[in-house]
């Protein structure tokens, strides 16, 4: 199908650089894109609707660790960059690229609420000749049955008037091997003029670019890889509880296991799942599949399993402190070290050091967190009654004064062999002196 006028015009644009791109939501996902955007030499505006992010970008200061400051100033300063809460101004710009959440609602249902409410502001200045890009990750029809019709509601229509297309980010905050311009990136559009337009574009910035027959396929992508970790570590989350019935160590099977060179890929158990994708995204699949009358078990078991590990970590810490000190965890001070969701990075979304707090308050016990990347717990929507609570200080005698240390993130940069000598009990989820080589009597594995 050849390129109609509005797209030929467009098209040109992006290649010439002359085209001014939008990002929505300027968080893990949308500020390095839009960095990226920048320093391939495309005017960018980024858009939010917390002003406190466009105060720090305006004084130069990143909150994103894989966006330095001087990268945000350079491309500020090259007058590449800037951001705004003025969602009026989003008919300036020739891409629209929408990078919001997609939680879940209490009932584990999708809540699109922030797409929903984006894409309406993006009708509200909708014009001919503007790409619309949805990267949030959600179930497959999304693009296509949500945001196509708010759009279309304007009375322009997709592939026609504007183009729409759908390319789920793949952002893995704390991995330094990677950035959001080394990540191959797969695209897809609402027709072939959005689909080329969609390779233009994130061939202009990114290295490599897969494109997918629709948007409803790219959209199932991301799922896809997302479920495939879930369970994968639900597997070895059950394989743990079933080789520790045994006296086998999961951890020296999975490190001899993976030194076959095929047919094998390592994952590890944890205290649970936590960030913005694992814990959530199988669970739109799951809703959407209802609509089909399609079962997905293997989704929904792991999720209980992963789920579950939480309360199996407290069991196991309870059974510690009887069996080796003697004490209950209703009389116990517990230190919970590590509250982000993976190590080196302060995300604490979906963390399950949170549940673990939680369950251990709910059995009478005392629990504070240490976390070199966590100075104070933000308000967060489950668990609201930890607001406030500050890491507290690494030293010696604070650590004495626990009964027991729980390691819930493994940060590479705590002082381990400090904890080892100081503490009277470790409850290790996470392997990480063994791996250290750090032996001591004081650590229990769970």
């Amino acid at each position: 199908m050849p390129d109609t006028p509005v797209s030929s015009k467009l098209l040109a644009s992006i290649e010439a650089k002359t085209a001014k791109a939008a990002v929505i939501g300027l968080g893990y996902v949308g500020l390095p894109l839009a960095m990226a955007f920048a320093r391939a030499g495309y005017s960018v505006m980024g858009f939010d609707i917390d002003p406190r992010k466009i105060t720090a970008i305006e004084e130069d200061r990143s909150y994103i660790e894989a966006v330095p400051d001087k990268v945000l100033a350079d491309e500020r300063a090259a007058g590449r960059f800037a951001a705004t809460c003025d969602f009026g101004r989003l008919g300036e710009y020739d891409i629209v690229a929408i990078c919001v959440p997609t939680p879940l609602t209490a009932n584990r249902d999708p809540d699109l609420s922030f797409v929903e409410k984006t894409a309406r502001s993006i009708a509200a200045t909708l014009r001919a000749g503007q790409l619309v890009v949805l990267e949030s990750t959600t179930y497959p029809g999304t693009t296509d049955q949500i945001v196509k019709p708010i759009l279309e509601a304007t009375g322009l229509k997709s592939g026609i008037d504007f183009f729409l297309g759908y390319s789920p980010e793949r952002e893995d905050p704390g991995n330094r091997s990677f950035e959001t311009i080394t990540i191959p990136k797969v695209v897809a559009g609402d027709g072939e003029a959005a689909g080329r337009l969609m390779t233009a574009f994130y061939g202009a910035i990114i290295n490599s670019v897969v494109p997918v027959s629709s948007n409803a396929t790219a959209e199932a992508v991301k799922l896809t890889e997302n479920i495939f970790r879930a369970v994968n570590i639900a597997l070895v989350n059950e394989l743990k509880l079933v080789y520790d019935a045994m006296g086998i160590d999961v951890w020296e099977v999975i490190d001899a296991a993976k030194t076959k060179p095929f047919g094998f890929m390592p994952f590890y158990p944890g205290p649970g799942l936590g960030g913005h994708c694992i814990p959530i995204d199988p669970f739109y699949l799951t809703w959407k599949s209802r609509e089909f009358d399609q079962p997905t078990r293997f989704i929904e078991l792991a999720g209980e399993i992963n789920t579950a590990m939480p309360r199996h970590v407290v069991s196991r810490l309870a059974e510690a402190l009887d069996i080796r000190a003697g004490k209950a965890l209703s009389r116990s001070n517990v230190l919970v070290v590590g509250l982000a969701y993976k190590k080196n990075v302060p995300d604490i979304r979906e963390s399950p050091s949170l549940r673990l707090m939680e369950l251990i308050e709910a059995r009478g016990g005392k629990v504070s967190y240490f976390d070199p990347f966590v100075d104070e717990i933000p308000p967060t929507r489950e668990y609201a009654e930890f607001r406030g609570r500050k890491s507290v200080t690494w030293t010696e005698e604070a650590i004495r004064g626990f009964d027991a240390v729980l390691i819930a993130t493994d940060h590479d940069n705590v002082d381990y062999d400090s904890l080892a000598k100081w503490s009277s009990m470790i409850v290790d989820t996470r392997n990480i002196f063994a791996r250290r080589g750090i032996v001591s009597d004081a650590v229990v594995k769970a």
